[in-house]
């Protein structure tokens, strides 16, 4: 069983060394956190979201962030979401990310859930998709150039007007 909890600094470590390689790295940030590989200062940047680590009986399992991309509590957005690669495959991302829609809509009361994934990274947009995020269709994909190539991002949605 896992739960989650409000992230700590000292969980930095654990966290950062699941990524072994930039380009894991990258679908895991965007570049935002700063430039593979980031230093623990440079991830504190994630304290001044809403930062959550999912933990079971014997260690770190996982993380994520929400955040408010408008002035309202409405949507919450998840970001920077990520499971001990070892757990992965194992149901701990849907379990976590589960978890996390009940803080989104019974503890903060949203309407909405949103999260970005790229293209690229099929295992976690089908666990996205397994906890019923569903893909929204813009009017223009979202872009980034990472490592030399175009990276596509597609939007998912959870929550009120979703179809």
């Amino acid at each position: 069983m896992i739960r989650i909890r409000p992230y700590k600094a000292s969980d930095a470590d654990t966290i950062l060394s699941w990524c072994k390689d930039e380009k894991e790295f990258y679908q895991w940030t965007a570049g935002i956190l700063g430039n593979y590989p980031i230093t623990q200062n440079e991830f504190r940047f994630v304290e001044s979201l809403f930062p959550f680590t999912a933990f079971d009986e014997k260690e770190i399992v996982g993380f994520f962030t929400l955040r408010c991309p408008k002035e309202s509590l409405d949507e919450l957005r998840f970001g920077f979401v990520i499971v001990n690669p070892q757990k992965r495959g194992k149901g701990y991302g849907k379990a976590m990310l589960s978890l996390g829609l009940k803080f989104v809509f019974e503890i903060y009361g949203a309407k909405k859930a949103s999260l970005g994934v790229f293209e690229n990274n099929l295992p976690a947009y089908y666990c996205y998709k397994s906890v019923g995020f569903k893909d929204v269709i813009l009017e223009t994909t979202e872009k980034y150039y990472v490592l030399g190539e175009e990276w596509n991002c597609r939007e998912l949605a959870f929550g009120e007007n979703i179809d």
